[in-house]
């Protein structure tokens, strides 16, 4: 019988290429996973990786047994969720990722639901952007994750999870008021020899704000970095930059600083939860409390 952890391992490594990046993932060694890696090969009866220079890379049947790994990991979780449902109350901690934007509009209000509807469940928030709620997630590290994407940036969901949509949050442009004249008359144009704020690389926040001007013919100057965008608008308070980010870091900008929602798509506001973990009574509940909130 193959060790499921072992898999998860081999699924890892098949994703991030590196034994080192798949022992600081797992918080052990890069020898630890090795040994694991040898032992599922004995489960297996079959060679799953081989030297490639300094690393390993994995073979036809490496490949075919990490692709095999989600559709276990959620049948694993639908069992766990049949033997949850006999429950006769919801209690117990429940880990809920939540990115920086979103806590004061979907996961504080997330609480003081689940605290009426659900007593005895115990919503423990933990702010993560996507980059960092995503593997935690997988990792069984988080339950559920409120994370964003950019339809427009194309990348794929990610692989073992599930996304409900919560609501769209159109893009802005914030910019000092004396420059809202020359915006108006040739859109972003206007601003290709102002200096932007944005959150430092890499990021999807960052990478939306590059294509919106590249879009508008130019390249901008990104002079200052802030990872919390919110605070980068105090920045474009001093008329000395422009930016773009989400409608919902917006609500309350600093005196000189005009906010123009842009058109077309801006990002989507999603709930994440592992694929398969859907039916468990603590993770349907909130999602039923996340979309009756939104």
């Amino acid at each position: 019988m193959l060790d499921v952890k072992r898999m998860v391992i081999l699924r890892d490594l098949a994703e991030h290429s590196r034994v080192t990046a798949v022992a600081d993932l797992h918080g052990v060694t890069p020898s630890a996973v090795s040994q694991q890696l040898r032992a599922l090969e004995a489960e297996a009866g079959a060679a799953l990786v081989e030297r490639d220079g300094r690393g390993l890379r994995l073979t036809a049947a490496g490949v075919a047994l990490a692709a095999a790994c989600e559709p276990v990991l959620a049948a694993l979780e639908r069992a766990e969720g049949a033997v949850r449902a006999l429950d006769t109350e919801l209690s117990g901690e429940l880990a809920i990722g939540c990115a920086p934007s979103a806590l004061a509009t979907v996961a504080a209000p997330l609480v003081a639901e689940l605290a009426v509807r659900h007593p005895r469940l115990r919503p423990r928030i933990v702010q993560a952007d996507p980059e960092e709620a995503v593997p935690r997630l997988r990792q069984r590290r988080l339950d559920l994750a409120v994370t964003y994407a950019y339809p427009l940036l194309g990348a794929p969901p990610a692989a073992g999870t599930t996304a409900v949509p919560l609501f769209d949050d159109p893009l802005c442009l914030a910019l000092p008021q004396a420059l809202v004249p020359a915006y108006e008359r040739a859109g972003l144009a206007a601003l290709r020899e102002d200096a932007w704020v944005s959150a430092p690389a890499p990021s999807s926040c960052r990478e939306m704000l590059l294509h919106a001007c590249r879009n508008a013919g130019f390249t901008p100057r990104v002079a200052h970095e802030c990872a919390d965008l919110r605070s980068g608008l105090w920045l474009v308070a001093t008329g000395q930059a422009v930016s773009i980010l989400p409608k919902l870091l917006c609500d309350a900008p600093p005196p000189g600083v005009a906010v123009r929602e842009l058109p077309g798509p801006g990002r989507t506001l999603d709930v994440l939860v592992r694929a398969g973990t859907e039916t468990q009574p603590a993770v349907a509940a909130t999602l039923a409390a996340l979309t009756s909130l939104t």
